[in-house]
């Protein structure tokens, strides 16, 4: 077999359907943020990054660095090992402790990201728990739906934030037996929020464990940035949460949190914890001081929340299509994989606007988009430039605009 032609000739395929993903080469200096350093052809030049996901700037924030900083110099950079080999660091417990305070759950579990933590609690969950159904959201995120293939265990797709399609394949299954409902607070890719309270209820009919993915919420709602559970008092009918510290608290890693006896479980039996490095004692420390300051402060959230509704005001006067979400993520839809890519090389190149296009597999054909995600670090005037810059370029394309 020829390999190099094989890999060659699917690259190609990828890059006929205009799904071939090109990366951006940046620098970010931190007091410069939101602006960042394209590297290009020999050169650079300034860009406004537009859809990261440190949601509220907390990567660049004085206390998170310098808290990282101080740690590595006092502990160094890494964690040496496995926490059953090189010994749990005083910050890993720290920063479970703080994690489990965040939900209100007796314990939570680091993971090294938040990709880790999903794939590797649901595939032991799953694995493990005798005669187990794992029923899972239409719309659930990559690695919730490795985890469940990679357990084995019977598996049943419900229609997406339906309450009453999970009730209906719940009433389905054979008595007995263990299950599992899997679901997002906050979908990334459309920005809508999952009906939690209706989802609770005919879980707990059928007798079956809720694990909820808030990694696009965790920092973000509630009062004390525990996600959407929290807003809505609904943590404490959770069975798993599970969340990240690489959006909106600004560093790396993943978690869940539970009873003490399930994190213990996990953290017993789960191969992707096992025989993992452990996340780094400084970074662990770094995003301890990142949840801790917002779940006392609100003025983040508040400033991203006013930059959100701004831009949509400004999109919706320009009569530029986006996805209407209760969240702070802004979906602006192109439809054609070609002409999202076109959009962010144009925005990029011309207006010094940095925003990836997304297509498939991440979003369904056919619903190709720019997704924007506004900051509290981003300006009236750098919203205001975005805004009119897709005006300009929705002209160019001669794209549908919203109907008035």
């Amino acid at each position: 077999m020829n390999y190099e032609a094989f890999f060659d000739n699917a690259l190609t395929s990828l890059k006929a359907e205009g799904n071939y993903r090109v990366f951006t080469e940046l620098e970010r200096p931190v007091t410069e943020a939101p602006r960042a350093v394209q590297h290009v052809d020999g050169g650079t030049r300034p860009v406004t990054v537009w859809c990261s996901n440190d949601y509220l700037g907390m990567g660049k924030s004085p206390l998170v660095r310098e808290t990282i900083a101080r740690n590595i110099l006092d502990d160094g950079a890494g964690a040496g090992g496995t926490r059953n080999i090189s010994g749990t660091a005083h910050q890993h417990v720290e920063l479970e402790r703080t994690l489990a305070e965040l939900h209100g759950k007796e314990a939570a579990l680091l993971f090294t990201s938040g990709y880790v933590s999903n794939w590797a609690s649901l595939s032991t969950l799953g694995a493990r728990l005798p005669d187990c159904t794992i029923l899972s959201d239409a719309k659930n995120h990559a690695s919730m739906i490795e985890g469940i293939r990679h357990c084995k265990a019977r598996k049943s797709i419900w229609k997406h934030n339906d309450p009453e399609d999970l009730d209906r394949k719940l009433s389905a299954l054979p008595i007995g037996g263990a299950k599992i409902v899997a679901f997002e607070s906050v979908y990334s890719m459309d920005g809508d929020i999952a009906p939690i309270a209706e989802i609770v209820e005919v879980a707990e009919k059928h007798g079956a464990m809720t694990y909820l993915d808030e990694v696009h919420a965790v920092g973000l709602y509630g009062p004390k940035g525990g996600g959407i559970a929290d807003r809505e008092g609904l943590a404490d009918r959770i069975t798993v949460i599970e969340g990240t510290l690489a959006k909106a608290y600004g560093v790396l890693g993943g978690y869940v949190a539970a009873s003490a006896v399930l994190c213990d479980f996990i953290r017993s039996f789960a191969s992707g914890f096992i025989f993992t490095t452990a996340l780094p004692p400084a970074l662990a420390a770094g995003a301890n001081a990142s949840v801790r300051h917002l779940m006392s402060s609100d003025a983040e959230r508040l400033a991203q929340r006013r930059n959100v509704a701004y831009l949509r005001d400004l999109l919706d006067r320009q009569r530029i299509p986006h996805m209407d979400n209760p969240s702070h993520i802004v979906p602006v839809v192109v439809g054609d994989p070609f002409k999202a890519k076109y959009l962010s090389d144009t925005l990029l190149e011309a207006y010094g606007i940095y925003v990836q296009p997304i297509n498939y597999p991440t979003v369904a054909k056919g619903t190709e988009r720019l997704r924007i995600t506004p900051s509290p670090l981003h300006g009236m005037a750098d919203i205001e430039h975005l805004a009119g810059a897709l005006s300009d370029l929705w002209s160019q394309c001669a794209l549908s605009r919203a109907v008035a």
